[in-house]
């Protein structure tokens, strides 16, 4: 590696990180408009035109604020927690590819960070890593709600990371590599959405419960927890937090796209030129975004004991059930019409699961009736 390489290496690294903050105070922004416009409100339009520079504002009053830290905290795991919640947020979107490749000063370079032969595998690391900042303010903070929001999102990170881990196993099966990049390479002929449909449903659940977004937003539920396990953090600190979960929220969608719509692959023919491949990952990424803001406005909070229930006894065994089926189709070339509709009938079913059967005044209203029945 010369002297370019390493240049054009640190480049594409503050690049990143740059993107990263700029997407965050956007998504923010964009957040606050769609769910205005969902509940007949006007939302931020004060600061700037349409109010686009309120994220920024914010950040500034976020930064400007007295840093407090309570007396029984831990001195010196309470201000790290925040970093390594961070840290790991950054690092996971480094092996998405966002673009094909570009030529600079003559070299030839990837759009992507780190073009790792296990990018897949480091994405779900870093997925993992970034529970032990929630875990650890939790229990350096020293109360008992914060603790509580720690406990819950421990419980839940492993619950949804299994699922989710299980979810990729299909896309690497088909892919035959751990690379993301490779995996865009493999949906050229052919998106694996259409083959995979349960996969890209049980990783598309897993990713909102590692967010922590509604309706799974239990490790910060404000009529339980009064904020959860940031309940004691304030200024930069809390900053730290608020950016790792709309980071993770870019991620995950980015690797939603990634892995089961194409990546940066055009719908159609490829147009000359680097930026269109990048052009296509931003919109196809937008939606998935937007569908996080979607669900944040339509559902409501799950109870824990649902948010337990949906991840170990229906998302892991469907997962598990799903890997051998898709093997098998995949070992022995079965005509693609035969995946797609038992992909589709085990994807109705995973989507079933939310859609209420009963309630409880409707349980009340049954048991009234039994009882005028047999009087």
């Amino acid at each position: 590696m010369d002297i370019v390489d390493v240049i054009i290496t640190f480049g594409k690294a503050l690049f990143v990180f740059a993107l990263l903050l700029i997407l965050t105070l956007f998504v923010i922004w964009a957040e606050r408009k769609v769910l205005a416009h969902m509940q007949s409100r006007i939302g931020p339009n004060k600061a700037g035109p349409y109010g686009i520079l309120q994220s920024i504002a914010d950040g500034v009053k976020l930064f400007m604020k007295e840093d407090i830290r309570p007396l029984i905290a831990d001195r010196y795991v309470y201000p790290l927690a925040p970093v390594i919640s961070a840290i790991p947020a950054f690092l996971a979107f480094s092996v998405v590819p966002f673009g094909d490749t570009i030529s600079i000063a003559g070299h030839r370079t990837y759009l992507q960070l780190a073009d790792l032969n296990v990018g897949l595998l480091f994405f779900l690391a870093m997925g993992s890593v970034s529970v032990y900042g929630i875990a650890l303010a939790g229990w350096s903070s020293g109360s008992k709600y914060p603790l509580f929001g720690a406990v819950r999102s421990s419980a839940q990170m492993i619950s949804y990371e299994i699922a989710m881990g299980l979810s990729v196993i299909p896309v690497a099966l088909y892919a035959g590599t751990l690379s993301t990049r490779g995996i865009v390479a493999a949906q050229r002929s052919g998106w694996f959405i259409i083959v995979l449909l349960p996969s890209f449903v049980i990783f598309l659940l897993a990713g909102i419960a590692e967010t922590n977004r509604a309706p799974f937003d239990l490790p910060e539920a404000e009529t339980e927890l009064v904020a959860g396990y940031h309940t004691e953090y304030s200024g930069v600190k809390f900053a730290l937090f608020f950016l790792a979960e709309y980071i993770h929220v870019v991620t995950i969608s980015s690797l939603a796209v990634t892995l089961f719509l194409g990546g940066w692959n055009p719908i159609g023919p490829r147009l000359p030129g680097f930026y269109w491949p990048v052009i296509w990952y931003v919109l196809k990424t937008s939606i998935f975004v937007l569908f996080f803001f979607l669900l944040r406005a339509s559902l409501p909070r799950l109870r824990y004991d649902q948010l337990m229930n949906i991840g170990w006894k229906f998302l892991i065994p469907i997962a598990m059930i799903w890997i051998p089926l898709s093997a098998a189709a995949r070992v022995i070339e079965a005509r693609r019409w035969i995946v797609i509709v038992i992909g589709a009938v085990v994807a109705v079913f995973v989507l079933s699961l939310f859609v209420p059967q009963s309630s409880p005044q409707k349980d009340k209203e049954k048991e009234k009736e039994k009882v005028h029945e047999h009087a």
